[in-house]
């Protein structure tokens, strides 16, 4: 080899020796001391074992002011680039905390865009590996640029490719909106913290004072706000449940969600379930313990575990197909639907139907939460929010009543009137305006006010109408419910539904884009 083309690789060798050292060692040992990766490391944990294809790692700033000439660092505090999880090809950005703080420039907001635009034309995800002290602000304008040509392909690629924002450290400020329009935010718990202001300035503004973990911690937006999805315990756990939430997504919206092998029999019989659901209708239960039964392997990813816990959310497989389920869960708040779990259900039903993954409905839902707080809290909207999601899905929708479905509430958790596919209901099932005894309350007022003993005749009375209408069989006479099927035969009867339904093909009507009740 001449001497020329020597010096030529030697300065490659040096470049990428260079590239790879990003903010110092003594900056990675503090991230490895302090529990977290480097960007590199976190980008090739997420992926596939030697997959990792790293792109503009010499890519640098343009800021010349306030010292930055001398602080020129390659790659400029993102990791960018593709590789493959379980196979499949996702692109990934990783930022560095240990170079200016994880700060996003301009230059590093381009290499973000790079990735994104990649992933929209070719069809994949984008994992979003966020570790930033904000905008930088030696650039000004130009880094607030940079955020917002993020957020337009967030908006962009929206419903298009899965988007996951998995938060390692800081987010704050501008930084957390391109998160907030992603489909799933993951936090680490102690390590992670999203606000848009910070503890210094409300308390300057508003003489709170709190903490960064109280005001924006993994705990605080899995639990209270709703912002985020998932709270992990580490960063190894962040990326297996990154891992595992893209195994129940397609690549995507042209695609279905892959297949997965599966030893659990398709026909199984499920005898736990006979004696999950109580037949008194004011006994709670825990609805999880139905979606292990069903679920292939008893294996369920809950979504938003965390909050409303008044609604179950998540994926499991039937017959190895990834199926989203949405379920009341009677074990908090009876189950009722409120502002929250009508937020949170509604955003699971779009990001399904966005992606093809069909819906399973959970029916055990007394109503509406009644309440002041409720009322001024906008109910009445939040809760269309569910029936639009809901009506507008045309992916395969199966329902299965567990018990009761009263009201409103009836009509909006994906009732045939609202275009689910096929409607079931275990013999436990009530299906009526309201529960017996209130409707006992309002139709026979006059008759229990002059009852020789209104208590004795309000019991006859609830027991009639119990057995009239606190059934499934006046709806499946209706043909609103398709059968009334045993709680040992659901897995079987769910699995031959969603076989029927794969093939479904159903269209809005044409137009730019429904007004959601925002």
């Amino acid at each position: 080899m001449d001497a020329e083309r020597q010096h030529l690789l030697d300065r490659l060798a040096a470049m990428e020796a260079k590239a790879l050292e990003a903010g110092g060692q003594e900056r990675i040992a503090k991230q490895h001391a302090a529990g977290k990766k480097s960007a590199r490391e976190r980008a090739e944990a997420l992926v596939d074992v030697g997959s990792f294809v790293e792109l503009d790692r010499f890519v640098t700033h343009q800021c010349r002011d306030f010292g930055m000439a001398d602080q020129i660092v390659l790659g400029d505090g993102v990791v960018t680039g593709f590789g493959r999880v379980d196979g499949r090809l996702v692109y990934v950005f990783a930022q560095d905390f240990t170079v200016f703080g994880g700060s996003l420039s301009g230059a590093h907001a381009r290499k973000i865009c790079k990735v994104m635009d990649m992933a929209t034309k070719n069809g994949a995800p984008v994992v979003g590996l966020n570790d930033s002290g904000g905008a930088r602000i030696q650039e000004g304008v130009e880094s607030l640029g940079g955020y917002a040509d993020i957020f337009l392909r967030n908006v962009l690629a929206s419903g298009v490719v899965p988007q996951i924002s998995a938060i390692l450290g800081p987010c704050a400020g501008g930084a957390v909106y391109s998160p907030a329009i992603t489909d799933f935010i993951a936090m680490v718990d102690q390590t992670a913290y999203m606000f848009v202001t910070g503890p210094d300035v409300i308390k300057t503004v508003t003489r709170e004072d709190v903490t960064k973990e109280a005001l924006g911690g993994a705990d605080a937006h899995n639990r209270v706000s709703g912002v985020a999805h998932f709270k992990v315990p580490d960063e190894d756990a962040m990326m297996a449940l990154v891992r595992e939430l893209l195994s129940y997504l397609p690549s995507n919206n042209m695609e279905e969600a892959p297949k997965r092998p599966t030893a659990d029999p398709v026909d199984r019989a499920c005898p736990d379930l006979v004696e999950i659901v109580p037949t008194n209708p004011n006994k709670p239960y825990d609805v999880k313990d139905v979606i292990h039964g069903i679920a292939d392997e008893g294996r369920f990813l809950e979504v938003h575990g965390g909050y409303a816990t008044n609604i179950v959310v998540g994926f499991c497989r039937i017959n190895g197909r990834s199926i989203g389920v949405v379920a009341n869960q009677p074990a908090s708040l009876a189950g009722c639907l409120d502002v929250n779990a009508s937020i949170k259900a509604a955003r699971f039903v779009r990001t399904c139907d966005a992606f093809n993954v069909p819906l399973l409905t959970l029916v055990d839902v007394p109503g509406f939460l009644p309440g002041t707080a409720q009322e001024h809290g906008g109910i009445i909207k939040h809760g269309a929010k569910l029936l639009y999601a809901f009506a507008e899905a045309t992916v395969p929708k199966v329902t299965l009543i567990l018990r009761k479905a009263y009201g409103g509430a009836y009509d909006v958790m994906a009732s045939k009137h609202i275009r689910a596919d096929l409607n079931f209901a275990w013999p436990t099932a009530e299906i009526a305006v309201m529960g017996a005894e209130g409707a006992v309350n309002i139709i026979f007022r006059a008759e229990l006010a002059k009852a020789a003993d209104p208590a004795a005749r309000r019991a006859e009375l609830v027991a009639d109408y119990r057995e009239k209408f606190a059934n499934p069989y006046r709806a499946a006479s209706l043909g609103y419910v398709d059968d009334v099927i045993r709680p040992e035969d659901t897995r079987k009867r769910l699995a031959q539904a969603f076989e029927s339904l794969k093939d479904k093909r159903e269209q809005n009507p044409p137009r730019k884009h429904g007004n959601i009740p925002l």
